[in-house]
């Protein structure tokens, strides 16, 4: 499980990590009260560690890129409502609604071998194992036995389960997964519809 410990507080005087090569871990979605608390919707499993006092997350606006602190911290129903250095009041945190906190790769926790992040697998090509192009993961769905690949190909959307007898090689160094799908699969999905799959290959942040 991912520890807090093992994300330390970047220094402040180092370089500003690549947006685009950084992890999703949550959204801030609203003010919570007058003292300048926000609440987040979580993109992560490790919610209580990901957000715990301390932690810091970078967020992007037309302002530019922003380093946040975590000061105050608690979950409630499932969601952290938090309060960062140097908020306040809710006339503070205000413009921070609908921003994306992300963290450098770096902090995440190793997974064990045959899973993965789901930032990891969102942008890989996917072809089949007699190299047909299939197209490029735009997402990951569903969880608790219902995880799959949302794939956009040259005929539109396609579904396609992540189960380690379809995906059959995932390549995340090199962007790639190659797959076996069962006679019909790719046709069936193109006009969206969706399948009950096993969630071995699934990880989040």
């Amino acid at each position: 499980m991912e520890r807090k410990t093992e994300s330390p507080i970047p220094d402040p005087r180092s370089p500003i990590p690549d947006w685009d090569q950084m992890a999703l871990v949550g959204r801030i979605t609203r003010p919570h009260g007058l003292r300048g608390h926000v609440v987040v919707h979580p993109e992560t499993d490790f919610v209580e560690e990901r957000f715990g006092g301390g932690a810091t997350f970078w967020t992007r606006s037309a302002a530019g890129d922003e380093q946040l602190t975590i000061v105050s911290s608690r979950v409630q129903n499932g969601r952290p409502i938090v309060g960062f250095e140097g908020f306040a009041c809710v006339d503070d945190v205000e413009r921070l609604a609908g921003l994306e906190l992300r963290v450098p790769e770096e902090t995440l926790q190793p997974l064990k071998p045959g899973t993965y992040y789901e930032h990891q697998l969102v942008g890989c090509g996917v072809e089949t194992t007699d190299g047909d192009v299939v197209g490029e993961v735009a997402k990951v769905e569903g969880g608790g036995g219902a995880s799959r690949l949302t794939v956009n190909g040259p005929r539109g959307e396609i579904l396609i389960p992540l189960a380690v007898d379809i995906c059959v090689e995932i390549d995340v160094a090199n962007r790639r997964i190659r797959i076996s799908p069962p006679d019909g699969l790719l046709e069936l999905n193109e006009k969206g519809s969706g399948v009950i799959t096993r969630p071995e290959n699934r990880g989040k942040r």
